[in-house]
């Protein structure tokens, strides 16, 4: 796993290639351009291998990622593996749950260029973004939801 930072010098390319990438989540729709390029500088790149594990279920959850590009295989306990590509975010619900645990195994199945965000500067911008902190609850109900299991 490859783990890029934002130069100091923000370039402007790079910023506008990750405002793009976070314009394409669900999650980040509402949120205005000021807001968006907030987050953006917020967040690292990280590339990682076909094969190689992104999130392991059980364990504490550290970071988001938002997929730029490539394809992930979520495994979530009990239910059928689903694949997520670009706009899609994982690992959001371990920073929000009390016990900090992953709820599923995420692995690439191409190789992945995805943003992250990890758990201070997380907290960070849901004081900072009030509407980014609406989404991501109304994204992780729905999620839960999905984990649970039939009646």
């Amino acid at each position: 796993m490859i783990v890029t930072p934002m130069e100091a010098s923000h370039d402007t390319d790079e910023l506008t290639r990750r405002v793009d990438a976070l314009r394409q989540a669900p999650l980040f729709a509402e949120l205005e351009e000021e807001s968006l390029q907030r987050i953006a500088r917020e967040m690292r790149e990280v590339l990682i291998p076909a094969g190689s594990l992104l999130i392991e279920a059980g364990t504490k959850g550290s970071g988001m990622f938002v997929l730029e590009e490539g394809t992930v295989v979520v495994h979530r306990r009990g239910l059928d593996a689903i694949e997520l590509g670009p706009g899609e975010v994982v690992g959001e619900l371990a920073l929000l749950l009390r016990d900090e645990a992953r709820t599923a195994r995420v692995q690439a199945k191409t190789p992945v260029r995805c943003l992250a965000l990890d758990r201070q500067s997380f907290r960070q911008m849901m004081e900072a973004e009030p509407q980014l902190a609406i989404s991501l609850l109304e994204s992780a109900v729905e999620k839960l939801a999905e984990l649970r299991p039939p009646p």
